[in-house]
């Protein structure tokens, strides 16, 4: 298992990720479409607050295994958010 700072730091990047394709979006497309994306990089945010407090506050830390496991499940998490908000910027995008 990797370390918590690196965990950290692909979520912030990930996020970053997100929050730079909306800006860029709105750039594009000025005025047309700011709520939408200003929505999307509010869930972002939202995204990257919850599972920093979810990495800083583990379960099970006295069991290996389990903590592995909480770990992969944050990683899937993240995934699945980020996954999702590139797919609403696709959509708004598109529209």
């Amino acid at each position: 298992m990797a370390n918590k700072r690196n965990l950290k730091k692909d979520i912030d990047y990930l996020v970053y990720e997100v929050v730079s394709d909306c800006f860029a979006v709105m750039t594009v497309n000025p005025g047309e479409k700011g709520d939408k994306v200003t929505g999307i990089v509010s869930d972002a945010v939202k995204l990257r607050n919850e599972l920093f407090a979810r990495v800083n506050h583990p379960d099970g830390k006295k069991n290996p295994g389990l903590v592995k496991k909480y770990y992969n499940g944050i990683r899937l998490d993240l995934i699945k958010g980020i996954d999702s908000l590139f797919e609403r910027i696709s959509a708004v995008a598109k529209s």
